[in-house]
């Protein structure tokens, strides 16, 4: 079975890296949960290492350990965030430290989709059972994947969140061009759940943006949708008049260590994924990327933003990016960041107010 080969090979990687975190980091409470998780892990897939793929009974409590394990590491991303949140209260933030947790997490975040992914499709291929409802799905990937019917769907599920906290919501207006087959359908070979996360989310961004932004006037400038498809991408850019960012700050909000949300209480699974992390675009962006796609920001400051998803249109090119243990990885974490060799202005404005004229 490929998978118990496999699952054990990518514990071990990013667990690996997990040991190289600042000691401190490591120490939190929170992110030893989330160690001792995956030792055990670790333990229990090892323990069908010699066992014949021939046996129905091993290979049944094979799955049996699969879906558990599944489960167990359901709160890993709220939980880890909880550490990191329990570090900056306890000790603050430095740059190099900012840069190591950043890549860390990252690493750490798209690690955990790939074998979630791995999970997900050995527990649907063997535990016996089939969606009524995706007939024609392949564990969780769907061979024909409507795009339009998947945003839609984000669509509906933010402008419901969004109808409950301003009592109203934004118009979506949605376009599509099949450049590669005019008058087709917009499909292709992918996951669904993890385009419904992406879009999911950028839709409750632009939605509390345009609302905010626009409060005043109680006007609210519908969201623009346009998908294309090509020979080798699908491209889905959502376009909001919500006022925009600053330039300056577009990275910040791919930045696990400088989300402003206030702290959350860790609960259960069973809440809305991400509230109060600020996590929902930097982990919305390893989604895309994990099949070798990409989520970019572009903002007009006073304006409004525009999100682009971008997808391989070729199943041939939707390669996993996995992050890989090796002795880069380990420089990486151990090397001294020296000072930059070009001038970095101040991070934020200037207040005039403070400088008196001569």
């Amino acid at each position: 079975m490929f998978l118990r080969q496999e699952l054990p090979v990518r514990l071990a990687n990013i667990m690996k890296e997990i040991s190289l975190l600042p000691d401190n980091l490591l120490r939190t409470p929170s992110v030893q949960l989330v160690q001792s998780w995956y030792v055990q892990s670790l333990q229990e897939i090892l323990d069908f290492k010699d066992k014949s793929s021939e046996d129905s009974g091993a290979i049944h409590s094979f799955t049996d350990t699969v879906i558990k394990i599944r489960n167990r590491h359901n709160d890993v991303i709220p939980t880890m965030a909880q550490g990191v949140i329990e570090y900056k209260e306890s000790f603050g933030i430095d740059p190099v430290t900012s840069q190591n947790v950043q890549y860390f997490l990252d690493r750490f975040y798209m690690s955990r989709i790939s074998i979630r992914m791995l999970l997900n499709q050995h527990s649907l291929l063997f535990g016996g059972k089939i969606n009524p409802a995706h007939p024609k799905h392949i564990g969780s990937i769907d061979p024909s994947c409507n795009v339009v019917e998947v945003i839609r769907d984000g669509y509906e599920s933010a402008k419901r969140l969004c109808d409950l906290y301003y009592m109203s919501s934004p118009e979506l207006i949605l376009e599509e061009l099949n450049a590669k087959s005019p008058g087709q359908p917009m499909q292709v070979v992918y996951v669904p759940s993890h385009l419904y996360h992406m879009v999911f989310e950028l839709f409750k961004n632009a939605m509390r943006a345009t609302m905010e932004h626009n409060a005043d006037r109680c006007i609210y400038p519908p969201i623009h949708i346009h998908i294309t498809l090509g020979n080798e991408d699908l491209t889905v850019k959502m376009s909001d008049r919500g006022g925009g960012v600053p330039m300056r700050k577009i990275d910040r909000l791919f930045n696990y260590m400088y989300s402003t949300a206030p702290r959350p209480r860790v609960e259960t699974s069973q809440a809305t994924p991400l509230a109060g992390f600020g996590y929902g675009l930097p982990i919305s962006r390893l989604y895309a990327q994990y099949f070798q796609g990409d989520l970019k920001l572009y903002s007009l400051e006073g304006y409004g933003t525009d999100a682009v998803i971008y997808i391989k249109a070729l199943s041939t090119d939707s390669i996993e990016r996995l992050p890989v243990y090796n002795k880069a990885a380990w420089k990486h974490y151990k090397a001294n960041h020296e000072a930059d060799d070009w001038c970095v202005p101040s991070s934020e404005p200037k207040d005039m107010t403070t400088f008196r004229s001569i």
